[in-house]
Order: structure tokens, then sequence, then C-alpha cells
């Protein structure tokens, strides 16, 4: 039942996602396909085993290498169509500018349209290059803004403050200047009037934050519940059975989301309000923030990104800490030894604690352990290398745009693979890709590079997200002492 409601939701999203994408022409079409290529194999795995076909794993394989060929040659064909695109677009608004008149047209014919920067805002904003920042050398229209080429003549923040300060004093607040790189891979300028801004969050949107939340309380006290063998719900007079489990959750859900506020208060940065997504089996996957204002550089970005997870994960380490250091024989729970079996990590601290104790058929444990194991997974699940995700936002912010996308494409064809075992992975891999796969839009200045203290810390916290997630094998949970 569980698997064909999820096929019906993910084909109703495919179709929603069609449905905008005729508007954006060609571009958008074959941006849809690339998304339908990796969900096709999927689609097909448990559309079949939803019809009692089950397909071996050599045509799972099959299905899968085919979808990535097709990514791959749709995503060849996007790159070639994308400058005829943009020079169609061009081509049109030069059309449009000609046959401008005085009278301004009915303002039906200008909706959705992008509108070009004014000519005198342009000549003034090509004012602010010159020989001793950057020799602009061919402007080219740009949405409803413009990309100028040409050649960076010194060092890139300072270079980037100059000029975004002379663009200030010469047209105040009205657009934003941008120092990125192009497809060649040099510094090129990009500048985009104020109303390109991230959207603000709406009222709307508000509410289904709250909402989302209140509900995510619900799936945790029902997950804390069916993580001890009852169902909450059924049997709501074991609250005090639940509720610190649920607690613990909650509030690691909630340290995380502090901790990328105090980052991003630190930059300047505006979040919007976490969207909270519910699972009924471990209470949450985590929460989703946008960023409602633009970030200063790649560095601001990493460090916001990061900050989410280190508070929730450590408050979550603490926890579990916590938890192993309270259990004793009699202890609440009761939980089978194999349990410890599904984390690297959680096994080995468990072992270190709790000793020979794992080596019985059953160990009594705090309930904490749970709740501290909960939180660390979902600090894992955040942390994975995938578009908007943390993980995904540290990558690019280390790495730069295109080994981010690489990184998402490798990611949801692992979640692919891994949702051949475990229901979970699937539904995780259908909210990335529609929900999350993107990465964020380019920094102020987008080229300088975060320090490498902080590529450190990234490729620490991807560590620690494999060893967290990845389970122990059976021989290496024997030489650990962990089973009978």
């Amino acid at each position: 039942m569980m698997t064909a409601l999820a096929l019906l939701v993910t084909l109703g999203m495919l179709g929603w996602g069609f449905y905008r994408a005729k508007s954006y022409g060609s571009l958008g079409l074959l941006s849809w396909g690339q998304s339908v290529s990796l969900l096709a194999p999927w689609l097909t795995f448990f559309g079949l085993f939803a019809a009692g076909i089950y397909v071996s794993l050599v045509g799972m394989l099959a299905l899968l290498v085919l979808s990535t060929v097709a990514y791959v040659l749709l995503g060849r064909r996007i790159r070639e169509v994308a400058p005829q695109e943009m020079a169609k677009q061009a081509q049109a608004r030069a059309d449009r500018a000609a046959e401008t008149t005085t009278t301004a047209p009915p303002p039906e014919q200008n909706i959705g349209e992008p509108v070009p920067i004014p000519p005198d805002d342009l000549e003034i904003i090509k004012s602010v290059f010159g020989l001793d920042s950057f020799f602009a050398t061919e402007t080219i229209p740009y949405q409803d803004g413009a990309v100028f080429n040409g050649n960076l003549r010194g060092e890139l923040q300072p270079t980037y403050e100059k000029l975004s300060a002379a663009m200030q004093a010469k047209v105040g607040d009205r657009y934003r200047l941008f120092l990125v790189e192009n497809q060649e891979g040099r510094p090129t300028v990009v500048v985009l009037p104020k109303s390109s801004d991230p959207a603000q969050s709406t009222v709307v949107q508000k509410v289904l934050a709250v909402v989302l939340f209140v509900v995510t309380i619900g799936t945790c006290l029902e997950a804390a519940g069916f993580l001890q063998g009852f169902d909450f719900y059924a049997e709501p007079q074991r609250y005090a059975e639940v509720v610190p489990v649920a607690a613990s959750v909650v509030a690691s859900l909630v340290v995380h989301e502090v901790g990328h506020r105090v980052a991003a208060q630190n930059y300047g940065v505006k979040l919007s309000w976490p969207f909270f997504l519910p699972t009924w089996q471990i209470g949450a996957f985590g929460g989703l923030t946008r960023f409602e204002s633009l970030l200063p550089n790649r560095t601001a970005l990493f460090d916001i990104a990061f900050a989410g997870p280190a508070a929730g994960g450590l408050l979550s380490l603490g926890l579990l800490l916590v938890g192993l250091l309270n259990s004793h024989p009699g202890s609440v729970l009761k939980v089978p030894t194999p349990y410890f079996e599904g984390s690297i990590f959680v096994g080995t601290i468990a072992r270190a604690v709790l000793g020979d104790r794992l080596q019985e058929s059953l160990v009594d444990v705090d309930p904490l352990v749970i709740a501290g194991w909960i939180g660390l997974i979902i600090t894992a699940i955040n942390l994975m290398p995938a578009g908007r995700l943390d993980g995904g936002r540290m990558v690019q912010a280390i790495y730069g745009r295109k080994i981010a996308g690489g990184a998402t494409v490798a990611t949801l064809i692992l979640l692919g693979i891994v949702s051949l075992v475990n229901q979970l992975a699937l539904y995780w891999a259908v909210l990335v890709l529609f929900l999350q796969r993107g990465p964020e839009r380019p920094a102020l200045e987008d080229i300088s590079e975060p320090d490498d203290a902080r590529a450190a810390f990234a490729l620490l916290a991807l560590f620690f997200m494999v060893v967290i997630l990845l389970p122990l094998t059976p021989s290496l949970a024997g030489k650990l002492g962990i089973g009978m």
C-alpha cells in the first residue's frame, strides 16, 4: 500500500514538474527529462514490485546504467541548447526594445517577461569598471540584468568590494553585483536588479511551517513508541515512556536550526522558517530552510550549512553517551544486540561503554540511547552531499557548483540502490529530487574558496555521515565483540 501510494505521489509530482517545465521552453523540458531519467529505474522497479513482478539485481543495474547514460546525454544537450536559447531571448528583448514607443504598452503584455536594465542605468553601471579593477570587454543581456565579461585586474575579494562600493555609490541599492566564474572558469560580473533577490516567506508558508512542526512532534511521539515496541496512539496512557525520547529528538531538531540561525546572523543572512519533514519511522528527516537574502561569499555558505549539523549532532552525541552511561541491567528499554550493528559509529561507541553486555541477546539501555541515535541519523541524513541539503551546501561551498552537481547525482543513485533494501531511502530520494536537488544560487563573491580548515571540517562531516549510516559487517561486529 505504501509503495503504491509513493508511486502515485511521485507520478503526480512528475506531472506537475512537466506542467511547470513547459513554460521554460526546451531548456525546461530537457531538465525535466533529466529528472525523469533519474527516477525511471525506481519507478519501474517499484511499479513492477507492486504488481508482483520482481526485477533481478542484474536487471536493476541495467536500468541504472541506461538511466545514467540518458542523464548524461540530456545534460550535454542542455549545454548545447542553452547558448541558443539565451541568444534568442536576447534578440527578442532587443526587438521589443526597438519597437517600444513613448506610449507604454498595456501592462498585460509585460507580465512574466524580464525587463532589461534601462540604457541610462546600464551606462552608469559600465562606468563602475576600470583598468585597475575589472576591465569589461563584453556586455550580454541576461534575464532582467546583464553579464559583463572581461579581465580581472586585482585580488578577488578586494576587487569585489571596490566594484560593489562603487556601484552602491552610483545607483544605490537598486542593483546587485555578483563576481562569479563563467563557463570557461574565468571571473565575470553579473548585475541583477534588487527585484531578483530571494523571495520572502509568505504568511501561508509560515503557517505551513508551524503545522509541519506540530505534525513532527506527533510523529516523534509515534516513532518513540514504535522503537519501544508499542503504538503510542493506541496506548496514549504510556506517554511517560515516549515523551523523554520524543522531546530529545525534537530538541536536537530545534538546536540544529538554532545553529543555522546563529551562523547566519553573524553574516547578516536571513533564513526562512524551517519546514520540518515528519516521518513515522524516525520521527523526522530534519528541516528544510531557504536563504531569504543573498550570501556574501562561499565561506558564509559553508559556515551556515555546517553550524546546524554541528550543533544538532553534538547534542545527539551527548544524549547517546549519557544514555549509554546510564544504561544498566534493569534499564527501562531492552533492545536486541543486532540493533547495535546498524551503525559503525554507534556500535563502536556502545561497545566501548557497555563492554561485554553487548554479547548478550538482549541489552538493557536507557531511552536516551534511542533518542541520541535517532538524532545522529537525522544529522547524517542532512549531511548527504546532495542539492541544498547541509552536506550539499558544504560541498558547493568548498568545491564549487559543478562538483556539487555531480555529488548530487551520485547521492541520488546511491539512495536508489539502498532503497532496494530500505524503503525509507526511496522516500528520502524522492524528497531530495523534487525539493532540494538544485544547488544554491551563487554568492555575491562566488569565486574565493573557504580556507583549508573548513575543507577539513567538510571532509570530517562527510566521514561521520558515512560511519553513522553505514552498518557493521558481521565479521567486524564479531571482532568488536557485538553479538553472541
